[in-house]
Formats: structure tokens, C-alpha cells, sequence
């Protein structure tokens, strides 16, 4: 028992004499702005370095884009030109100028020129006394093949317009194109099925196509002159640079390389013009054709503009900036020469 309340004084006597309860210190204004300090000098670097990172990212995005819609540009050309049984050199364009559209349009010029076939599904009917076109299937109905006149135009617009993004008025041009097309004829009677009640559109004869064309006069009657179909746009963004710095265009010696055409040896034989096998628009060089009307062959080359795309301003050509300006080649041999 004496044990005990001896226990029990000398912890009383502890508690009295120990000293107040410590507290916890908080940090003062200059340790905060220390670290304050410190975080600004650790975080900005990294900022930096991570929009610029987002800067380099979009820029290699916009030269991927750009890449990918000039190769499909000529993917789709080339596919066009495969079914082509007549292509129009520089010359031949020249001739038949004014009876294409936009010819009194200096900012819209015809590039590449040239009729095709094109293949309309179950469009001749098998009974076309009691069958139209418009309603024909395929166990009714037969395939047929129709002439198109096509045309690949370089649009140079001079003004601000919704091709033009980011907004401003130093716009990239692009390449259009224009299809002008046969109708399916009543097998029967010759004559041409006209309105809405017989055929679809895409089986009745544009207006601007000329029924007195005639393949052994390429350059009369082409089209009617009038009542041309809107075009299409194949792709935006064409370099609109015609600075001296500009990537030279193949003189016309080098299209007779590049489509390997040779003069007639026989004596008394003309040389062909090479001048006549280059088409441009004679300024930008950025669409640009040289075709060989006689083995029906042509080589097309595109180049893009991938700065435009990221900027405004200061997007002429610059060699030290090349990549931001990829170029896209196809050439493409016809299905044949008219006759062979």
C-alpha cells in the first residue's frame, strides 16, 4: 500500500514539473516565397518545352495531311487517266480554250484535258419498248460505256474564300474538276432519253456535251459552249508561290525525257514541238502536265503548300523549308490511241 501511494505522488510531482505543451511551427513568408521561386523555375523549362513539343507535333501533322491529299490527288488522277482514249497536249488545250468553261478566266486554267469512257451500270434496257433507264435493274438492263470530256483546272482565287483557312487573303489555290458527259441513247430509235420521268442524271447527256464531236476532229466541236456542270474540287492547298525561289517547272526539252518521246528519223519528217508537250499555268508551276497525245500518255505533277495550312502569312516557297512543300508525280498511259 505504501508502494503505491509512493508511485502515485512521484507522478504527480513529474506532471507538475514538466514544461508546456510544444506547438507546431508553420512556414513563414520567405520560406513560401522561396518555394514560390523555386517551382517558377522548375515549371516554366517544362512549359516550354511541352508547347513546343504540341507546336512540333502539329506542324509534322499538317505536312503529313498535306502528303496524304496530294498522293491521293494523283491516286485519283491516275485512276481517271487509265480509262482516257484521248489526251490534249499544250497545244491542243490552246485550240479548244474557248469552248471549255472559265475561258476569258485567266485565275482558272486548264491543266490537264482529255475524253474517257466512263461506265454506266444497268442503263440500256433489254425491252426498251416497255423499259426506261430510270427503272432498269440488273437482270433487266445492260451495261454501257458513255464518253466524258474531263478537265483538271488550277484555281488561282485572288480574294479571301472559304478554301482559305486560317482567313486571310494570301489564299492557296487548288485543283477542280470538271466532267462533261454523254447520254444513254433509246436503243431502238438513236435518240437520246431526256427527261427526268426516263433516266437519272447520271444517265442523261450533260448539256455542254456537243453530239457533233467527232474523234478524227479533236479540237471542233468539243462542247456545246454553254450550260457547263459545277465543278468538283479534288484538292485545296496547291503552292500559290511565283517568287523567283520557286522550284523550276521541266522545260519542254525535259518532257520529251520524262515521256520519252523521239523525234521521226525519216527524211522529210517534222520534229515534234516540245513546247507542245508542256501544260502550266505559267506563273505558280505547281500543277503542271507534260503529255504525249500520240502514245496517250501523260506525267502529272502536283505540289502542296503545307505552311498555309499553320499560318497566314509568309507561306511563299522557301528552299530551307521544303518539306512544308511536298510534291506528288504520277504518269499514266491511256487505254489506247484513237484506232489502235
Amino acid at each position: 500500500m505504501k508502494t503505491l501511494l509512493r508511485l502515485l505522488l512521484k507522478s504527480q510531482q513529474q506532471q507538475n514539473h514538466s514544461g508546456p505543451a510544444q506547438t507546431d511551427k508553420g512556414m513563414t513568408l520567405v520560406e513560401l516565397l522561396v518555394g514560390a521561386i523555386m517551382a517558377f523555375l522548375i515549371i516554366t523549362p517544362m512549359l516550354g518545352f511541352v508547347v513546343d513539343m504540341l507546336n512540333t507535333d502539329r506542324r509534322e501533322q499538317v505536312k503529313s495531311n498535306t502528303e496524304q491529299d496530294l498522293q491521293a490527288a494523283v491516286d485519283f488522277i491516275a485512276q481517271d487517266l487509265s480509262q482516257a482514249i484521248y489526251i490534249y497536249d499544250g497545244k491542243g488545250i490552246n485550240d479548244i480554250r474557248s469552248q471549255l468553261p472559265n475561258n476569258l478566266d485567266t485565275n482558272r486554267v486548264p491543266i490537264l484535258v482529255f475524253w474517257k469512257r466512263q461506265l454506266i451500270k444497268n442503263s440500256i434496257p433489254v425491252d426498251a419498248s416497255t423499259l426506261k433507264p430510270k427503272d432498269c435493274s440488273p437482270n433487266t438492263c445492260n451495261d454501257t460505256y458513255l464518253r466524258s470530256l474531263v478537265a483538271y483546272y488550277h484555281f488561282k482565287d485572288p480574294v479571301n474564300n472559304t478554301w482559305c483557312q486560317p482567313s486571310g487573303n494570301d489564299c492557296p489555290t487548288r485543283i477542280a474538276r470538271y466532267e462533261i458527259t454523254d447520254g444513254v441513247k433509246n436503243p431502238l430509235t438513236q435518240a437520246y432519253y431526256k427527261d427526268d420521268s426516263e433516266t437519272t442524271n447520271e444517265q442523261r447527256k450533260d448539256s455542254a456535251f456537243n453530239e457533233k464531236f467527232d474523234f478524227s476532229k479533236p479540237t471542233i466541236d468539243v462542247t456545246t459552249g454553254v450550260a457547263f456542270p459545277d465543278p468538283q474540287v479534288l484538292v485545296n492547298y496547291i503552292d500559290h508561290t511565283t517568287t523567283a525561289t520557286t522550284p523550276s517547272v521541266p522545260q519542254p526539252p525535259d518532257c520529251k525525257i520524262a515521256l520519252g518521246v523521239v523525234d521521226p528519223t525519216a527524211a522529210g519528217s517534222t520534229p515534234i514541238n516540245a513546247a507542245d508537250l508542256r501544260i502550266t499555268d505559267g506563273s505558280t508551276h505547281s500543277f503542271y502536265a507534260c503529255v504525249d497525245t500520240s502514245k496517250n500518255l501523260a506525267r502529272v505533277t502536283i505540289r502542296g503548300n503545307s505552311l498555309r495550312r499553320l499560318q497566314p502569312n509568309d507561306t511563299a516557297y522557301n528552299p530551307n523549308k521544303s518539306a512544308f512543300f511536298p510534291t506528288a508525280t504520277v504518269q499514266v498511259k491511256g487505254l489506247g490511241a484513237i484506232g489502235k
